[in-house]
């Protein structure tokens, strides 16, 4: 009777298991993104039953999902108020929410989502593409996630056992809604800290003054360049730098273009984390996020060595009613002493005459290169030329 009652103690030991094993991952479907410049993600999807496309920024560094609240207006669908309160690099803001909704992917469909509504007319004017909303962890935490910025395409698995590439890297991250990944730095000193796994953010990495102030982690005669961002509350001034060196598991990156900025509402959790590492780093390996497993795999593709960007222009350029204008002019910057000015209206950028943001941006992202720009003042058209500075020197 005690060698029957053990058996049958050991064979629910191993039902359990079995139950509680994840099975193997299945590939559920396969889609096409964009990727902005700086390495903003683009995805398509449609809300419920409505046949409009919108278009969701992919955002490791948001906790939930939301919906731009112009396209809640556009679609006719009412949010609820709540209490709810987000914040962003200059402020705090209280949120309504659109409950029980429905994210539909080719092949895929995601129910029972919980929106908060925001404004993000300043993100649709800063891209050049509206921007309908974004896909957080309320999304992401449901499967396993795979972005290959090789072919520009997104693979949903369910969640379970999957093989990862040979060639990459296992990161163990801590997930807890926003994603924390240990990161080693170093300039003045060599420093190991927890960053901010932020693929929704277009720059390479980001500290607040703080941070910098507390551990004295950079050289005293780096060089500084002023530029300023907008986000939830309005405008802020930041200061753009390089560290001497960013390493993520075994890979390293030399020279890395950095921002500080005095974060007054800690969007960068300091001190639990050192600051955000951004998609410009993050872009350069294929990765799979794999939450369910508290789990991160990257492994290094084809643009891992291509250039940062090191050009300074102070110029920040915006899309609106669809013209391209001026937002701002740093303080001292290149931009500043050829007489540019806030709300200037950008007619042509060297040859380009086409009113593509993208690439008039880029074209202010050549260093030591003299820009020539056509723009319109008072309804006078004028041209000046500068170099675009480097950042390197």
């Amino acid at each position: 009777m005690k060698r029957l009652l053990i058996s049958y103690v050991l064979a629910g030991i191993f039902t359990q298991a079995l139950s509680q094993h994840p099975g193997t991952a299945q590939r559920l479907t396969s889609i096409p993104f964009t990727l902005l410049p700086g390495g903003i993600v683009i995805l398509q999807a449609g809300l419920d039953s409505f046949q409009d496309s919108l278009n969701f920024i992919l955002d490791t560094g948001s906790s939930g999902i939301s919906l731009d609240s112009s396209t809640a207006e556009r679609l006719g669908v009412k949010p609820e108020p709540s209490e709810k309160i987000i914040r962003g690099i200059a402020g705090f803001k209280k949120v309504s929410f659109l409950n029980g909704r429905t994210l539909r992917f080719p092949g895929l469909r995601v129910d029972s989502l919980n929106f908060h509504i925001n404004d993000y007319s300043i993100l649709t004017s800063l891209y050049g593409i509206r921007i309908d909303g974004i896909i957080g962890y309320a999304l992401l935490s449901r499967y396993i996630v795979h972005l290959n910025y090789d072919s520009l395409k997104l693979t949903f698995f369910s969640p379970g056992s999957i093989r990862y590439p040979k060639i990459g890297h296992l990161l163990k991250p801590n997930i807890h809604q926003l994603v924390g990944q240990k990161v080693e730095i170093r300039d003045k000193k060599q420093i190991r800290s927890q960053f901010l796994f932020d693929i929704g953010a277009g720059l390479c990495v980001l500290f607040s003054t703080r941070f910098v102030e507390d551990s004295q982690f950079f050289q005293k005669r780096r060089k500084r360049w002023i530029k300023s961002a907008e986000g939830i509350g309005g405008k802020i001034d930041m200061e753009l730098t390089i560290i001497r060196e960013l390493k993520i598991g075994p890979y390293r990156f030399r020279n890395v273009p950095s921002l500080i900025f005095n974060d007054t509402f800690n969007i960068t959790s300091y001190p639990q984390m050192a600051g955000l590492l951004g998609n410009d780093i993050l872009r350069r390996f294929n990765i799979y996020l794999n939450y369910p497993a508290r789990e991160i795999f990257i492994s290094p593709n084809t643009h891992f060595y291509d250039a940062f960007d090191y050009s300074y222009s102070g110029l920040e350029l915006y899309m609106m009613n669809d013209k391209i204008i001026i937002g701002d002019v740093a303080r001292g910057s290149p931009a500043e002493e050829a007489g540019l000015q806030q709300g200037d209206e950008i007619i042509a950028i060297n040859q380009f005459f086409n009113q593509n943001l993208s690439q008039y941006k880029l074209a202010l992202q050549v260093p030591d290169q003299r820009v020539k720009i056509i723009f319109r003042r008072n309804e006078k058209l004028y041209e000046v030329s500068f170099k675009v500075k480097n950042i390197l020197h």
